[in-house]
């Protein structure tokens, strides 16, 4: 027995093989951000969440993991069955990693629909994962901005996300020329497909599906799927009239079918509502989709003019029967996801990313044997709210500097037996060189007058 034993582990062993060196690299489609990085992406959360927040919109947050039910019931086959990452847990549930927010913020409504103050202004900043090809703009996990208003019908709720996504963008410095945002509205795509292309119920969704792909695909890829959509027989006269369509630059131009229909009349309603909060840069678009499809009124995307970012900044609209699925009475509802890579893309598009130095305000640099004392000057900062690195290295005195530069803080203060015998010390800005002596009280002072000089809300930077 003990024999068998004995090779039984030998034979098992024998299989090990040492293990090669492990790569570098995240998971295809992440991302790792690194101090740097984090500060540019932290720069962004803080400036949506003001604005949000400047809107009278509170956050919330949701799990990372849902029942894939969820979005299965109303998101679309492509996402719930070909992008969203699932498993089986250790209960034999299906369940699936977030692709989008609106289905789970959607479902905590309906879980207290009876007790919320409406109108329902929210908002999250969370990360998500789909399994996508990577490319620019696009990755398999991504961070995105959700602000949703739940309980109010019309166009004044649409009016309100629209005009905030275009305040998230001037938050940033961006200027009217900078970006556009295409409007359309669910109902007049139905309205086109069933009654003015004479489409039936699975025609009008892979039509719907095809004009969302038109400006990724060749002209003539889009007219040999049109046709196989119509059939050969209906073909001619449907190729007619989408050429009508896509040939309308206006509401104006639209023919006249669908534009004496009542969703377009909704949509003039919403471009007056735009046009009286300052936003002139809205147009109207029919072949706007939005692929999801819950989406039942209002759609919307920003896009950058700098034809360097061609795919779609952000977008949302109005889907009206989410939360009816989760068991609740059906509520109005309006969102929008501005996403973190594309806002980065455009920022450094149109050079609008500042310079963001290190969180640290202050490195503490140690000259000779000082470090017991140097080590309570620098508790004292941060008793006063100053962000303090202390050198503990033992270091020559220009190996610290480097660090300090190198890691981009602002202030560098030397602490050596002179400083601690006149509590007056070195305080140099890293950026202009300029070197001071300074009381202890001044360089707190100094620091936090920086900050104030640098930020509207230097405390609500990094929130």
């Amino acid at each position: 027995m003990a024999k068998r034993l004995r090779l039984q582990y030998e034979d098992k062993n024998a299989t090990i093989t040492p293990m090669s060196t492990l790569s570098s690299q995240p998971y295809k489609g992440t991302r790792d951000y690194y101090p740097a990085d984090k500060r540019v992406q932290n720069y962004i959360f803080a400036n949506w969440k003001r604005v949000a927040r400047s809107w009278g919109y509170e956050e919330y947050g949701t799990p990372l993991l849902e029942p894939l039910e969820v979005y299965a019931a109303k998101s679309g086959q492509e996402l719930a069955s070909e992008q969203t990452y699932t498993f089986m847990d250790r209960g034999d549930r299906t369940v699936a990693i977030r692709p989008e927010m609106t289905p789970s913020v959607s479902r905590m409504v309906a879980a207290r629909r009876q007790e919320m103050a409406y109108p329902a202004r929210l908002f999250s900043v969370a990360n998500f994962m789909r399994y996508e090809r990577p490319q620019r703009g696009r990755e398999r996990e991504f961070w995105q901005l959700n602000v949703d208003i739940f309980g109010v019908e019309g166009a004044l709720p649409e009016a309100e996300i629209i005009a905030m996504g275009a305040q998230f963008l001037k938050q940033f410095g961006a200027t009217d020329d900078m970006f556009i945002i295409k409007i359309n509205n669910r109902q007049v795509i139905n309205y086109m497909m069933a009654q003015y292309l004479g489409l039936d119920a699975v025609q009008a969704q892979l039509m719907i599906k095809l004009f969302d792909r038109k400006n990724k695909i060749a002209p003539e890829d889009f007219r040999d799927q049109a046709i196989d959509i119509f059939g050969q027989q209906a073909a001619p006269a449907g190729l007619k009239r989408i050429s009508a369509i896509l040939a309308a630059k206006s509401m104006g131009e639209l023919p006249e079918d669908i534009r004496e229909s009542a969703a377009v009349k909704e949509i003039q309603q919403l471009f007056t509502l735009l046009e009286r909060s300052g936003v002139k840069n809205a147009i109207f678009d029919i072949t706007l989709m939005r692929g999801l499809d819950y989406y039942t009124g209002t759609v919307f995307e920003f896009f950058d003019t700098n034809k360097e970012n061609s795919r779609s900044l952000y977008g949302g609209g109005r889907y009206d029967g989410l939360v009816g699925l989760f068991g609740a009475e059906p509520i109005s509802a309006v969102g929008m996801a501005p996403g973190l890579t594309m806002t980065e893309l455009f920022l450094e598009t149109h050079n609008l990313v500042p310079k963001l130095p290190s969180t640290t305000d202050v490195y503490v640099v140690v000259l000779g044997d000082t470090l017991k004392e140097a080590t309570k000057f620098a508790a004292n900062l941060r008793e006063e709210g100053v962000n303090v690195e202390l050198d503990i290295t033992a270091r020559k005195l220009d190996k610290q500097l480097k660090t300090a530069v190198k890691k981009d803080i602002p202030f560098i203060v030397f602490v050596g037996e002179d400083e601690i015998k006149t509590e007056i010390y070195s305080f140099k800005d890293t950026t202009s060189s300029e070197e001071q002596k300074l009381s202890f009280e001044r360089i707190v002072s100094s620091v936090k007058d920086r900050r104030r000089s640098h930020l509207d809300d230097p405390d609500d930077l990094f929130a």
